[in-house]
């Protein structure tokens, strides 16, 4: 594939042993999630963090003439939104972008099981769809705010090496954005596919992130990318 993501990259301040890829949502880019390596960086040192920018797309839903970062077009905003033809080949080329992204980092000598994966509503469509359809074993997906798109193809993603890659959703009861019953049913029905799966759900959190999922996603890093005492 040609095109390739333009990224910020945070180094680790340690010896490198470990990445982190985020994906941002709709209309947001790598620069609005640099809080949760403010975050979360100082705790995990050997870390480096890549966070990528989508690409940008004209949004249907948006009027013509308005481009945005996003990894896929949205038809509309509205209640039955989820009927109406969603924009597969924009969601598998953005699921190859960042495939690319962890082959870079595997052809830097990581282990795909030192790269974890996350992302935020729409970057969290991606971090799932990579999560079910890569050839890569990694560490562990962190799907926030966000849903399963192409869940009907399931069956003809990946293999079972995918269904061990361990993923944390998380989701608030007030989002408005993405229902929470969209959240809770991908998980209902990725764990019953034989996934991997945590669910996590936040009273009153609307479409956003609060610190007791930062802490969550915290602790879910930590068991995931664990510290390598010996080099």
């Amino acid at each position: 594939m040609s095109e390739q993501l333009s990224t910020i990259v945070i180094e680790a301040t340690a010896k490198h042993t470990a990445t982190v890829i985020w994906l941002h949502g709709l209309g947001d880019s790598g620069v609005g999630w640099l809080f949760l390596v403010e975050e979360l960086g100082p705790k995990f040192p050997y870390i480096k963090w890549i966070l990528p920018n989508a690409p940008l797309k004209a949004i249907t839903s948006f009027g013509e003439g308005v481009l945005v970062n996003a990894w896929f077009n949205i038809n509309s905003f509205e209640e039955k939104a989820h009927l109406e033809k969603i924009d597969e080949d924009g969601m598998l080329e953005s699921v190859g972008l960042v495939d690319q992204l962890i082959q870079n980092e595997r052809n830097l000598g990581l282990s795909s099981q030192r790269i974890l994966l996350g992302g935020f509503s729409q970057g969290c469509v991606i971090s799932l769809l990579t999560a079910v359809s890569t050839c890569h074993q990694l560490a562990g997906v962190v799907a926030c705010s966000g849903w399963l798109a192409l869940g009907e193809k399931l069956n003809t993603f990946g293999s079972e090496m995918n269904k061990q890659i361990p993923i944390l959703m998380c989701h608030g009861e007030d989002d408005s954005v993405v229902a929470f019953r969209f959240g809770k049913a991908t998980a209902k029905y990725l764990a019953k596919k034989g996934y991997t799966i945590q669910f996590k759900n936040y009273p009153e959190l609307a479409h956003a992130v609060e610190p007791k999922e930062i802490k969550d996603i915290s602790e879910f890093i930590a068991k995931c990318l664990p510290v390598i005492s010996k080099l």
